[in-house]
This record gives C-alpha cells, structure tokens and sequence, in this order.
C-alpha cells in the first residue's frame, strides 16, 4: 500500500513537471518575439565572456590590420567588463589611440584625458598626453580662421615637455609647439594687415608688436619689423620707424624685407637707426634670427 501511494503520488508530479518545460520555453519564445527591444545581443554576449586578455590582443590584431573601429570595439569591451584591471588600463590608452588614427579626435581627447586622470603617474601617461596633443595638432586650421587648435596644442605639448622631459615623444612635441607658435603668429600677422590696409594704425602696431615680443624665433618676426616701420612711418613716428628697420638690418640683413624698409626711409632722407630706449630694440635682443 505505502510503494504503492508513493508510486501514485509521483506520477502526477512528473505530469506537472513535463507540462511545465513545455510552457516555460514556449513562454520564454513569446516574451522575445513579443519585445525585439529586449532581444539578447549575442556578440555583446560573447564579448562579455571573454578574457580581457583575450579581447585586448584582438583589439591590437585588429588594429594592426586597420580595422580601427573594431579595434575601438575591443578595447571598449575590456574597458567595460574588467574595469581598473591591468588590461583596461591598456586598453583605454590603446582605445585613445585608436580613436586618433581614424579621425575621432574628440573622443581621442576624452579617452586620454580619462587615463591621465586616473593614472597619472604610470609609464604610457606621457604617451596619453601625446596622443592629446596629436589630436589638436591634427584640427589647427588656416590662419584665416580661429587658432583654437593652435593655442591648446602649445599648452599640451608644452605640458608633455614639462612633465616628461626624457619622454621619446618630446622632440616631436617641441616640432609641434613649433608649427603651433608659427600658426598663432601667422594668424596675428593678418590681423594687423588687414588693419595696416586700412589705416588703421593703432590697431595694426599692437598687433606687429605681439608678433616680435611673443613669437620672436617665427618667420613672421621680419614681415613683422617691416610692418612696423611701415606703420609707425605712416604715423609720423620716425625714431620708432627707424628703430624698427635698425633691428630688422641687424638680425636679417639680408631679406627682403629689410630692403624694401631701407628704401622707405630712404624716400623721406632717413636711415635706420636704432633707439636703446624703445620697447622694439629691446625685443630686438631676443630674436634669434641673427
């Protein structure tokens, strides 16, 4: 009697039990076809089961193989499920590189500044910084338009510089900081032609003057000295026009520049000759063109 209910009793369970594996996949089916938006993302699925080893060596493999954007995908995915781990901290300088060579230099940017923020003292920190600088190297426009660019390559390259001063990536950062000052100065230069053609002179000096007193080791520094002269000329200021064409003859004797200001004075019986008490014979002294 006792084998016998307990046999009884069993049946109805293994009924209920087989009733129920057959509702709860059909349940689950109809739960998906019934929300897409809800839909299992299996490559997200893979991704997530992954190593960060393992996804850290396809995001190089991909990159090396110029799937940029694959790539990102990679280092994003080791960044995302093992954070603060060795491998994201690769990773997300990896992703910031990445980011720089196709273009996204915006993302570049906040990827880098992110891994400077939270490791800053580790040995790819000054690659970071670098890879910051690129970015705003890579987006300075024509000097016709805003020198934004320009101006924050400078500081981040000056930065790396300061920072990292045996760092690898310091003589291309001082090239840069370079092109950089030449750009900002090209951009001042014409500024101040356009207001010397239109008479307006003030305007036009202060512009020149920041030229010779800032960006004393560009290839702007002669037109500069020339301008000057040309405008204070025009102003009636002689002393300040010969001052001008004198520190001009001494450090670039030879340009063309120099000529074309000798022979302005020279049309009013004048000559350079410089003055030891003008601001300009005291910027004079820290060109390095002579």
């Amino acid at each position: 009697m006792l084998f016998k209910r307990v046999g009884q009793s069993k049946a109805p369970q293994r009924s209920a039990l087989l009733a129920l594996s057959l509702v709860v996949p059909s349940l689950f089916l109809s739960a998906c076809m019934s929300s897409p938006e809800k839909d299992i993302n299996l490559s997200t699925y893979v991704d997530q089961t992954e190593p960060a080893d393992v996804l850290y060596n396809q995001g190089l493999a991909n990159m090396n193989a110029g799937r940029l954007d694959e790539a990102s995908k990679k280092f994003d995915a080791v960044d995302r499920q093992h954070p603060y781990s060795e491998w994201a901290r690769k990773s997300m300088v990896m992703g910031a590189f990445a980011d720089y060579r196709k273009g996204s230099y915006d993302d570049a940017i906040s990827s880098a500044k992110r891994y400077l923020a939270l490791y800053p003292s580790t040995d790819d920190a000054p690659y970071a910084q670098y890879i910051i600088g690129l970015s705003y190297y890579k987006q300075i426009k024509d000097v016709t338009q805003d020198q934004k660019e320009a101006r924050q390559t400078l500081q981040t390259m000056q930065d790396l510089v300061t920072r990292w001063p045996n760092s690898e990536y310091v003589d291309d950062a001082k090239e840069k900081m370079r092109f950089a000052n030449d750009q900002l100065a090209g951009k001042e230069m014409q500024v101040g032609r356009y207001y010397l053609e239109r008479r307006e002179y003030i305007a036009a000096v202060k512009r020149f003057r920041t030229v010779v007193e800032n960006y004393s080791n560009t290839r702007h520094v002669e037109e500069a000295l020339a301008r000057l002269t040309e405008s204070y000329y025009a102003m009636g200021l002689t002393s300040e026009a010969q001052t001008a064409a004198a520190v001009l003859g001494t450090n670039y004797p030879d340009s063309p520049w120099y000529k074309d200001s000798y022979k302005l004075l020279q049309s009013n019986g004048l000559a350079p000759r410089e003055n030891a008490g003008s601001w300009i014979s005291k910027a004079g002294k820290l060109i390095t063109g002579a």
